[in-house]
């Protein structure tokens, strides 16, 4: 019989999560073109620059290496990998595929007082765009479409999207006043849609989330110079 696994001691948590929020930093910074194709990511600086020790960081580019977003050069260091139009396109898409299908069957199966939940979810997102506070709007925003995927019931499929969603730079949406704005007025829409059972249009709003976020995304990158003098 296998001997059951033992505990991990408790400061190997803290570990992983703050790993995880370094190649969080790391993958935003690389979607948005700050760290750019081709530069190498250096683990001294890196860890200085986010006030960690190099120890997360090199967890961190591990699991960025595994996505193909950094290369391990020998002797060298990890390079970031090129981000392509194409690229960009294709996370969206199937961002938007497995967020239409999950949208089509929470309209059908979600409760009355879950239907209440996101409005009131949606009312402190309005609160905070109001105010300007990225943070509380990135934290209703999350909220929002957690409970609206969970509540197709089909979990597998929401912790698919929540892992395909981690490459969306969130802070290029929530700081920008507009978004917010239109972001909260497309919640209205939905849960009026959910609330008359419209599946039509809540699969409209969901996929017109993911058209708009790549608009601003694939616009950001064209200011930014990301694809200039390169093949796109």
């Amino acid at each position: 019989m296998k001997a059951p696994a033992q505990p991990r001691p408790a400061g190997s948590v803290r570990r992983e999560q703050l790993s995880d929020e370094v190649a969080a930093r790391l993958r935003a910074e690389i979607m948005t073109g700050t760290l750019r194709p081709n530069t190498f990511i250096r683990l001294d600086e890196t860890a200085a620059r986010l006030g960690v020790s190099i120890t997360p960081v090199r967890e961190a580019l591990r699991t960025l290496r595994g996505e193909g977003m950094v290369e391990l050069e020998p002797h060298r260091g990890h390079r970031v990998m090129p981000l392509t139009r194409q690229d960009i396109e294709d996370i969206f898409w199937l961002q938007s595929t497995i967020a239409q299908e999950l949208a089509a069957t929470t309209a059908r199966r979600i409760a009355p007082e879950e239907i209440d939940e996101l409005e009131r979810l949606n009312r402190l997102m309005a609160a905070a765009v109001e105010t300007g506070d990225a943070t509380a709007i990135a934290a209703a925003e999350f909220n929002f479409h957690r409970l609206f995927n969970r509540a197709s019931g089909r979990i597998k499929l929401a912790w698919f999207l929540l892992h395909v969603a981690r490459y969306l730079p969130p802070q290029l949406f929530v700081t920008d006043p507009a978004w917010g704005v239109a972001a909260v007025r497309s919640h209205d829409r939905l849960i009026d849609a959910l609330r008359r059972r419209d599946v039509h249009t809540v699969v409209d709003l969901t996929d017109q989330q993911f058209t708009d976020g790549l608009a601003r995304l694939l616009e950001w990158l064209d200011q930014a110079g990301l694809w200039r003098n390169a093949g796109r």
